[in-house]
């Protein structure tokens, strides 16, 4: 069965898949150009297909041959010469989804998104509120898909490499920092663990929180 990775050009998405294939996994990447696909075929992605998340046809095109058991997405912000995809490329990858027969869907969004907006302070919320409510409507959509789901919402995003101290939580009002790599390695581990099934988790590095620290983790094993 093949992982369907959406947002694999950079970013959380790159370090996704760079964590799927040294777990040896088989992965079909979707990419908004073929700019990148050099570098993720290096990486072993063999599979890779070029489709714009704002055009449904093109997203089922690109899920029609491979027999998909899972979709990752990190897809949102702003692209070069395009729309924000946070919500609309969101909704058209999950209806994608389920006329696919996938069997999960993680989707990855942000602190901030939904519930979780009691985290943040308000110029912060003020500065990012219009990407975040985008991002809560893609959440909202996922859950009312009927497919099996896992929304991980990352704090603040770094670019250095992984600590191990990356950690899962289901309370909304934990916020703080994480490496990208070790978001990646959660959301891996999310892949082939039934426990973070129908969860709403937030994904942050348990040395670099904001204020308080005193939090339940989510135990994936």
């Amino acid at each position: 069965m093949t992982i369907f990775l959406a947002g694999a050009s950079r970013g959380v998405g790159r370090e996704i898949a760079k964590c799927l294939m040294a777990q040896k996994l088989t992965v079909k990447a979707m990419l908004r150009s073929d700019k990148t696909a050099p570098e993720l075929q290096n990486l072993g992605i063999d599979q890779v297909a070029i489709a714009d998340a704002l055009k449904p046809e093109q997203i089922e095109l690109a899920m029609a041959d491979s027999a998909i058991e899972s979709v990752i997405s990190t897809i949102g912000g702003l692209p070069e010469g395009g729309d924000r995809a946070d919500y609309p490329g969101n909704r058209n990858l999950i209806d994608a989804a389920v006329k696919a027969g996938v069997k999960k869907f993680i989707l990855v969004t942000s602190i901030g998104s939904g519930d979780s907006a009691v985290s943040l302070p308000p110029q912060v919320l003020q500065t990012l509120g219009e990407v975040l409510k985008e991002k809560a409507k893609a959440e909202q959509h996922l859950i009312n898909s009927g497919l099996v789901y896992t929304i991980i919402r990352p704090g603040g995003l770094k670019s250095e490499p992984a600590t191990g101290n990356g950690v899962l939580t289901e309370d909304p009002r934990i916020a703080g920092t994480i490496h990208r790599a070790d978001v990646a390695q959660l959301v891996c581990r999310c892949v082939g663990s039934d426990r973070p099934n129908y969860k709403i988790l937030s994904a942050l590095d348990r040395t670099q929180t904001y204020g308080n620290s005193d939090f339940a983790e989510f135990q994936l094993d």
